[in-house]
């Protein structure tokens, strides 16, 4: 249950429109729900703005399926993250008004407006092709979360006139998430222009010596630009989730 679903639930009850006994069913799986193998926070949105979400991998459609339906009677919006397409056509079977989307392995259920909460514009810049899928992960989450979003793709170091010739967009954002594999130099090279956060994202994209992301992990852990932090290889979703949080600031 969101604050505005609460709100309009507690002014309904003063005024008389609603009962004790329907406001106690409403608020009964308030502040989790237990179903079979979860425990569904439903007091998320209230302390963090946004519902739970769904970690897809590791679950069964089935699975993913229980914990949308109890998220769904509550009226949130659903967002799943690291699920693959045919655990996706199972779910959309039961949810047909759901998107996946397959590059990002994310999958979305709005039954509500997203409202705009963010003060500036989300740019998600990656570094290479190969990096796109991080990087709509990290675009998607963050539009859902309600930010203005902007992307700048296949920018990397290797070529570094196309970054320099974005430089108004760069400049424009409030915060940028900056995703790259291989040697991970592309976060130091945003910070070092930009007077804003830059939220690095190592991927695991890149030849042996790269070892799975971590080359690119420690590069921008040592990053000389100033004002860099860095979160976990491959987590688009946890970048846009910290780019929001900055960006309501």
């Amino acid at each position: 249950m969101n604050q505005k679903r609460l709100k309009t639930l507690l002014q309904s009850l003063k005024m008389g429109k609603t009962t004790v006994e329907e406001a106690l069913e409403a608020l009964k799986h308030y502040p989790f729900e237990a179903i079979e193998g979860a425990h569904i926070d439903h007091h998320r949105s209230l302390r963090k703005g946004f519902p739970e979400v769904i970690y897809g991998e590791g679950k069964s459609a089935a699975q993913i399926g229980k914990i949308m339906e109890a998220m769904a009677r509550q009226g949130e919006n659903i967002l799943v993250t690291r699920l693959d397409a045919g655990k996706a056509t199972a779910v959309r079977k039961k949810f047909p008004k759901a998107v996946f989307y397959p590059d990002a392995r994310v999958l979305t259920l709005l039954p509500n407006p997203l409202p705009p909460r963010g003060r500036g514009t989300v740019l998600v810049v990656c570094a290479g092709t190969s990096d796109i899928p991080v990087a709509e992960e990290a675009r998607i989450t963050a539009e859902v979360l309600g930010n203005p979003v902007a992307t700048l793709y296949d920018v990397g170091v290797a070529g570094l006139h196309r970054l320099l010739s974005q430089h108004k967009t760069l400049t424009q954002a409030a915060v940028i998430i900056v995703v790259a594999g291989m040697e991970g130099a592309l976060p130091s090279v945003v910070g070092g222009l930009v007077d804003k956060p830059v939220v690095a994202v190592p991927t695991s994209v890149g030849y042996g010596a790269s070892f799975g992301g971590i080359s690119a992990l420690l590069a921008m852990l040592n990053s000389c630009a100033s004002g860099v932090g860095v979160v976990n290889i491959d987590n688009g979703f946890g970048a846009a989730f910290l780019a929001t949080l900055i960006n309501r600031l």
